[in-house]
């Protein structure tokens, strides 16, 4: 039997301006093309207000369940910010001041100019480590599996280089494409076919409008590269099979 390692993470976005529409989040995209890189598969997202206990239960709940849990957004200066302390209550230990992050910002703004706004950005849960922030010094932190970062993208984005030897991927998760100017609904049973004949791949199809034609693409992923080909080679042969053209990658625009 084939033996796969498979890490996975989610994902917590968490601020009212998200859910307002006010602000457009600008980070999935980034973490999950991240992930993938680091052999983890991001399984689930969750968009959440300000709100504290909402916070620690989906921090509770999520940690639990996955091997990393990754948030953004509430580490800022200001009264909303919250997402701090309520990763404190949700471990259930002291929220204290960081000594290394005090000394972080003394040393960026200069100690006559950390306001009790900035001091708030040195208070983390007891026991947790800090995660570098290269553009604007205040730093994330880590709590066991949790990585809590900012929510303003640049930052966020250079918060993940200093946890590049934090994070243990899995197997390699393997992607193939290939499309078709065809409507999906041909090729649905032949689909479920294929994907219940190897249990190490999954197979997605997503619809498309390219240069006025309708069509879609078939994604195949999977761990195992040697199913991966086969589940590839086998859809191609009963696509040919139907009298169906098929072409590999995705349609150009």
């Amino acid at each position: 039997m084939t033996k796969v390692k498979t890490v996975t993470a989610s994902m917590l976005i968490i601020g009212d301006e998200i859910l307002s529409g006010r602000t457009k989040d600008a980070n999935l995209t980034h973490l999950s093309l991240w992930l993938n890189r680091m052999g983890v598969q991001l399984k689930e997202v969750r968009v959440i207000p300000d709100v504290g206990q909402v916070i620690q239960d989906a921090v509770n709940e999520l940690r639990r369940q996955y091997d990393y849990v990754f948030t953004t957004g509430g580490i800022g200066p200001t009264h909303d910010d919250i997402t701090a302390e309520n990763i404190a209550k949700a471990f259930d230990v002291p929220f204290v001041q960081s000594e290394k992050s005090l000394a972080l910002l003394q040393q960026h703004f200069g100690s006559e100019n950390i306001s009790d706004a900035r001091l708030r950005m040195t208070m983390i849960p007891e026991g947790a480590t800090l995660i570098k922030n290269p553009v604007s010094t205040a730093p994330g932190f880590q709590m066991e599996n949790v990585f809590v970062m900012a929510g303003i993208p640049v930052v966020m984005h250079s918060m993940l280089l200093d946890l590049e030897k934090r994070i243990f991927g899995g197997d390699e998760m393997l992607c193939k494409t290939i499309h078709v100017f065809e409507g999906e609904s041909f090729f649905a049973e032949m689909l479920e076919e294929i994907e219940q004949d190897f249990p190490h791949v999954s197979l997605g199809s997503y619809p498309f409008f390219r240069n006025k034609r309708y069509g879609a693409s078939f994604v195949l992923r999977s761990q195992v590269e040697e199913e991966l080909e086969a589940a590839l080679d086998m859809l191609k042969l009963k696509i040919g099979a139907m009298g169906k053209e098929y072409f590999d990658g995705e349609a150009k625009l």
